[in-house]
């Protein structure tokens, strides 16, 4: 196993040190899920709609599958939120609908915690349901929707007051995960999700191994385009800027008209000190800024700003 869970348990009691890597944490993957950083062109050659499996698929749905490779594979999520909203109503024992949609409230910041909290608890409740006839997606959803309720009790209650509880919710996710790992300890989406979880735990909190968790992603996760990019934040993260691009270049083969994988190459060049050509990549973005989220779309602008250094009033610009 790549992450040993009982070593994050026995790390998680309270301790200052720790709040503001477990913020930082929650927060990443709450707004990140998609954090954990999500094309209906591409026909998988399984029965069942399941963009994480290309052959014995579990029936996920062609709506959940849609909206998911409209984010993740697209960087598109005006067709994405179109895709889910029919799906509420098609596919609503879905429980990776409900988490999709909880993620991308939490993208509207303060406006969207309400609906975080109702999303997140719809995810709990139908992957619950789900356990019974498809345990291996039961049990690793009903840990996306506890995390999804931490990520909301630490920005609602705030990090002194919400430490204690999200602890003990961690600890939740980590048995429900450590549940479907034992149905497939090999199985791609629960490989996916709980390597980025894994990666981010490892970047931030100081008990694990972060190569452990990229392993993992690289031998198990799928869709490539998502494994990678995970990858490559990743690395990203950990200031390894030369193996990051790599890993974005990966993904780029693999999902080539993804606004966000423009601006990750972007930010990966400038931190590498080369600037001038991270300016092809973060206007490959700006070209396609409408389909992204508005507050990412304007941080690209502002970083494009700042990247380019030609006297603008990048503040402004961006409308901060």
């Amino acid at each position: 196993m790549a992450f040993q869970n009982s070593s994050a348990k026995s790390f998680l009691v309270p301790s200052q040190k720790r709040v503001q890597p477990l913020r930082q944490l929650t927060t990443r993957i709450g707004s990140g899920l998609l954090a954990l950083g999500l094309s209906l062109s591409v026909a998988l050659p399984s029965l069942a709609a399941d963009p994480f499996r290309p052959d014995n698929g579990h029936d996920i749905g062609p709506l959940t599958e849609g909206a998911f490779e409209a984010i993740f594979k697209e960087g598109d999520y005006d067709t994405a939120l179109t895709l889910l909203e029919q799906a509420e109503t098609e596919e609503a024992n879905e429980p990776l609908v409900h988490a999709m949609l909880a993620s991308m409230a939490y993208l509207k910041g303060e406006s969207g915690l309400p609906e975080v909290l109702e999303r997140a608890q719809l995810t709990e409740q139908t992957a619950r349901d789900l356990v019974s006839s498809d345990p291996l997606r039961g049990h690793l959803y009903t840990a996306v929707g506890i995390f999804l309720r931490g990520a909301h009790l630490l920005k609602t209650e705030g990090v002194a007051k919400g430490t204690p509880t999200a602890l003990g919710m961690l600890q939740e996710v980590f048995a429900e995960l450590d549940a479907a790992e034992a149905v497939d300890p090999e199985d791609s989406e629960l490989n996916l999700l709980k390597g980025y979880m894994d990666l981010m735990l490892a970047v931030n909190l100081p008990f694990s191994n972060p190569d452990d968790a990229i392993s993992r992603m690289s031998q198990y996760g799928s869709p490539e385009y998502l494994t990678q990019r995970g990858i490559a934040i990743g690395y990203r993260d950990l200031a390894q800027f030369d193996e990051a691009l790599v890993a974005v270049d990966k993904a780029l083969a693999a999902a080539g008209d993804n606004p966000e994988l423009y601006y990750l190459k972007a930010q990966l060049l400038v931190r590498q000190g080369d600037t001038a050509s991270s300016l092809e990549w973060f206007n490959k973005a700006l070209t396609l800024k409408d389909q992204l989220p508005d507050k990412l779309g304007r941080q690209i602008i502002w970083e494009e700003c700042q990247a380019s250094d030609d006297g603008r009033n990048c503040a402004e610009l961006a409308g901060y």
